[in-house]
């Protein structure tokens, strides 16, 4: 069974077209439990996401900041497996009809096994993966796999990344590029900087590849400010926050709804 890359694609064009950028949400798999994030990630394509990452939970998350590092402990607690998170994607594509990616470090794919990571990731709909911490020139036989499923492969860029070293990344990727929007770990933040910009600048003069911008947004404004230079707007952080915080799993999914809501008013770029 083939992947849902063409989705993936087909969802990004389809803001485009719109004038205005993708709302990308992220949530943990099994947070705060597997069938509790199912709901949540339903939740956010219910309040207006257009695709979502499904994170990966993993104990040592170097790319994640305090809040989505609880949320990872809480599902590692809970016993969460790769399975679940093939399950998450199965059933929150299969409800919605929309692109679903895994967000993960390369370890648990590597020992899982690439080819039936993959396949098995094909199999649930899923439209790709997001692998912070792969290198571009050790990735080609996840690329071999990931092509042969129809599954996208998202590498993540940074403001630090050399002009030359975005060219070989981009060109490697597919789907969309990450672009983290400063030097750092995940976590909502007052401001998302003025290097994010700059950063979608380089990237775009390297590759036809939408660009989205993460680390850092977590309100309408910054979705707003964002995506008048951005393809796409990644919150991950904020939502997670919101479930922590949540006196219970019901008021939870309604603040991560509301939230979806009003980020993906912002992403509108209306004046």
């Amino acid at each position: 069974m083939s992947g849902n890359l063409t989705l993936l694609d087909d969802t990004l064009a389809r803001a485009k077209a719109e004038d205005r950028a993708a709302l990308i949400a992220y949530l943990p798999a099994g947070f705060p439990t597997v069938d509790g994030g199912i709901e949540a990630v339903k939740a956010v394509f219910e309040g207006g996401a257009d695709i979502v990452e499904v994170g990966l939970p993993h104990s040592d998350p170097v790319l994640d900041g305090p809040v989505i590092q609880t949320a990872d402990d809480i599902a590692l607690k809970g016993g969460v497996r790769i399975a679940d998170v093939l399950r998450t994607v199965r059933e929150a594509h299969a409800a919605t009809g929309k692109p679903v990616l895994v967000m993960t470090y390369w370890n648990p794919v590597d020992r899982y096994g690439v080819e039936r990571f993959t396949a098995e990731l094909a199999e649930a709909g899923g439209a790709g993966c997001i692998l912070p911490d792969l290198p571009v020139q050790e990735a080609g036989v996840w690329r071999e796999h990931a092509e042969k499923h129809g599954l996208g492969t998202v590498f993540v860029v940074a403001p630090s990344s050399r002009d030359e070293r975005l060219a070989t990344i981009t060109a490697a990727g597919s789907g969309f590029v990450y672009a983290a929007s400063l030097m750092g770990v995940t976590g909502t933040r007052e401001s998302v900087g003025a290097s994010a910009e700059n950063l979608v600048g380089r990237t775009r003069a390297t590759t036809d590849l939408p660009v989205c911008v993460g680390l850092g947004v977590s309100n309408a404004v910054q979705a707003k400010e964002v995506a008048a230079f951005a393809d796409g707007v990644i919150v991950g952080s904020a939502f997670v926050k919101l479930m922590l915080d949540a006196p219970d799993h019901a008021a939870g999914l309604t603040a991560v709804r509301e939230l979806a809501a009003e980020l993906a008013e912002g992403v509108r770029r209306t004046s």
